[in-house]
């Protein structure tokens, strides 16, 4: 795909992502898409046959981008501890880009019962953040700062449960200068269990 196409599809999947951000999954139409884009429908449909089409690259892209940005921020640091602490960094981004995705994704995984891509979709994705999880908790117990007792991945399971939970709480208590109580809360919490 030549560059100026690659940025027109990228501009309209970051069009796509703020459409669903205000309007809702079932409320946004492709029509949505190209105001937010600033561009035709035409346009939109040059690029993506259909609603459901854009909307299954979205959740894709929009996982994948989180999971290179976490793994990325874990690699700047070598002790468990820190490499935690990167993660939840990583995650609790900042209460505006919180809100957004969680509004997006929340109404995605509404989606995910009758939808299996996306079922598909978000199970790599948990896939990859369970990893995350057992990566940071296998060095913590190799470095003796975590129980050499606990099962790797049922901890890293229920590390990214505590992680979204507290965010969807955060979300819905829409208290925005809690977002770091509910950061410090979880890590706190995590590193609490996994000793």
């Amino acid at each position: 795909m030549k560059k100026k196409e690659e940025e027109r599809k990228k501009q309209i999947m970051k069009a796509a992502f703020n459409a669903v951000s205000h309007l809702g999954y079932d409320n946004v139409t492709l029509q949505d898409i190209a105001n937010h884009a600033n561009v035709s429908k035409g346009v939109v449909h040059y690029y993506f046959t259909s609603k459901q089409n854009i909307l299954l690259e979205l959740l894709e892209s929009t996982t994948s981008k989180i999971y290179s940005y976490e793994i990325q921020e874990i690699g700047k640091h070598k002790t468990a501890i820190d490499k935690l602490q990167a993660y939840l960094n990583a995650v609790f981004v900042s209460p505006q880009e919180n809100k957004k995705f969680y509004r997006v994704y929340l109404d995605f995984l509404a989606q995910a019962n009758s939808n299996e891509a996306y079922k598909r979709i978000n199970l790599k994705f948990y896939e990859n953040c369970w990893g995350i999880g057992q990566e940071i908790i296998e060095l913590g117990k190799s470095e003796g700062v975590f129980s050499p007792d606990i099962d790797s991945l049922t901890s890293a399971k229920m590390m990214r449960a505590m992680i979204d939970g507290s965010l969807i709480q955060w979300l819905t208590c829409d208290i925005e200068e809690q977002h770091l109580f509910y950061k410090e809360t979880c890590l706190n919490s995590i590193v609490r269990i996994l000793k």
